[in-house]
C-alpha cells in the first residue's frame, strides 16, 4: 500500500503542482523502504461524542483493528536505551526536553547551524580578501576614488561569496553579516584616509606658510618674485593635497595666501616710497658735493618735494600707488631687481 502511494503520478500536461507532489513522493521513498501502512475504519458516526463512548458502542471492526494496531506498534517499537539504561515514559520525556534545550542553545548541530558554520568560514575568507584589497590603497585618495575602489572590491568579494556559499535562507543572514564586517573595515579605511590627507595637507600648508614668510622679508622686495613664489605654492598645493581634508585646507590656504599678498603689496609700496625719498636726498648730496651738477640736484630736490609735499597735499600715499607714473617706477624696479636673467635678492 505504501509503495503504491509513493509511486509517481504521470504528468502529461506538465502541471507544476503535480511535479511538486511527485518530488515529495520521491523524497519520502528515499527516506526508507521499511514502511508499514495500517488503516482504521470510522469508529462511529457521531464523531463529537467519541470520547464519551465505550468500546461496546463503537464499531466492532474498529475495535478489532485498533487492537491489531496496538500489537503491530508493540512489535515494531523498542525501548530507548541511554547509557545502557532503558528509559520509561517520564525518563524519556525528560531526555527529550534535554535534547530540545540543547538544540535551542546550539549545542547540538542542526542543519541551520551547520550552514552558518560553513558560511562563517567563507565570510572570514571573503573579509580577508576585502581587507587585503583595501590594504593596497596608496592613501591619501580622493573620496571619489576611495568609494569607487571600495565598491569594486566589495562587488568582487560578494561574487566570491555567491560562488562558494551554502544554503539559501541562511545565506541571506550570512550576506548581511559579511556586509556589516565589510563596512567596519571600510570605516577604518575612511579614518586612515582622513588622517593621511590631513597630515599631507597640513605639511603642504606649513611649507607654503613658511615660503610666504620668507617672501615678506626680501632684502630687495620684488612683486614678480613674490607672485612667482605665490603661484608655485598654490600650484603645488592644488596638485599634491588630496583626500577629504583638501577642501578644509584649501579654504585655509586661500585665506593665508590672500593675507600674505595684501600685506606684501602694502609693505612693498611703502618700502619703495621710502627708498625713493632716501634716493632723492642722496642724489641731492651727490649733485651738490660730489658731481657738482646743478641739474641733478634740482631734479633730486623736485622728486623729494613731490614725494613729501605734493602727495600729502593733493594725493594720499595709497592713491599714488595707482598712478601711471608710479606703475612705471614699479615696472622699472622689477626689471632691475628680478628678471629671468638676474635676481639681485640672491
Amino acid at each position: 500500500m505504501v509503495n503504491e502511494a509513493l509511486q509517481r503520478v504521470p504528468n502529461i500536461n506538465g502541471d507544476k503542482n503535480i511535479d511538486l507532489v511527485n518530488q515529495i513522493r520521491d523524497s519520502l521513498a528515499m527516506m526508507g523502504n521499511n514502511n508499514t501502512a495500517f488503516s482504521l475504519p470510522q469508529p462511529h458516526l457521531q464523531r463529537t461524542k467519541l470520547c464519551d463512548m465505550n468500546d461496546v458502542e463503537l464499531d466492532q471492526l474498529y475495535v478489532t483493528r485498533r487492537e491489531q494496531l496496538k500489537e503491530l506498534v508493540g512489535s515494531i517499537i523498542s525501548p530507548k536505551i541511554v547509557q545502557g539504561k532503558t528509559l520509561n515514559g517520564k525518563e524519556f520525556v525528560s531526555f527529550l526536553k534535554q535534547i530540545l534545550d540543547a538544540l535551542n542553545k546550539g549545542e547540538i548541530p542542526s542543519s541551520g547551524s551547520l550552514v552558518e558554520v560553513f558560511n562563517k568560514g567563507i565570510i572570514e575568507r571573503c573579509l580577508k580578501l576585502y581587507s587585503e584589497k583595501m590594504a593596497t590603497l596608496d592613501l591619501p585618495l580622493s573620496e571619489e576614488s576611495q568609494q569607487g575602489f571600495h565598491d569594486q572590491s566589495r562587488d568582487e568579494v560578494m561574487k566570491v561569496f555567491y560562488q562558494q556559499h551554502f544554503g539559501h535562507h541562511h545565506a541571506k543572514k550570512s550576506i548581511m553579516k559579511l556586509d556589516e564586517e565589510i563596512q567596519k573595515v571600510y570605516k577604518n579605511v575612511i579614518l586612515q584616509n582622513e588622517y593621511q590627507s590631513s597630515k599631507l595637507c597640513e605639511a603642504l600648508y606649513i611649507i607654503c606658510e613658511d615660503k610666504m614668510d620668507q617672501l615678506q622679508v626680501l632684502r630687495l622686495p620684488s612683486l614678480a618674485k613674490f607672485n612667482a613664489g605665490f603661484l608655485q605654492c598654490s600650484h603645488r598645493f592644488d596638485h599634491e593635497c588630496v583626500g577629504p581634508s583638501k577642501t578644509n585646507y584649501a579654504t585655509r590656504m586661500n585665506k593665508m595666501l590672500g593675507k600674505s599678498r595684501s600685506q606684501f603689496i602694502k609693505e612693498y609700496n611703502e618700502r619703495l616710497f621710502n627708498w625713493l625719498v632716501v634716493f632723492s636726498l642722496i642724489m641731492v648730496v651727490i649733485g651738490r658735493f660730489i658731481i657738482k651738477f646743478i641739474l641733478i640736484e634740482i631734479g633730486a630736490w623736485t622728486l623729494f618735494i613731490f614725494l613729501e609735499t605734493y602727495t600729502k597735499m593733493f594725493w594720499s600715499v595709497e592713491s599714488l600707488y595707482y598712478n601711471s607714473a608710479w606703475q612705471f617706477i614699479v615696472a622699472t624696479w622689477e626689471t632691475l631687481v628680478y628678471n629671468p636673467i638676474l635676481d639681485l635678492d640672491r
